[in-house]
């Protein structure tokens, strides 16, 4: 065993500075993104959850984009 260490089950403490410096990076420029799509913002944390991102990035690349039906289109 840990040969009375109380530290051997306990996480990391940078794990923890680790992990939300990843939701930043994740969540912030996904918010972003379904907003200047047309989808409320709130989705883009969506992007946290296994296998329901891989569905949220399908989604919106293959999607009709609600701005793109409003006019707002850059061509």
């Amino acid at each position: 065993m840990m040969n009375g260490n109380m530290f051997g089950h306990t996480m990391w403490a940078g794990h923890w500075l680790w992990m939300l410096i990843v939701v930043i990076a994740l969540v912030i420029p996904t918010w972003r993104i379904c907003q200047r799509t047309g989808y409320p913002g709130w989705i883009g944390i969506l992007i946290l959850v296994p296998m329901v991102n891989l569905i949220l990035l399908y989604f919106i690349a293959f999607s009709d984009w609600p701005t793109d039906k409003k006019g707002a289109r850059n061509e």
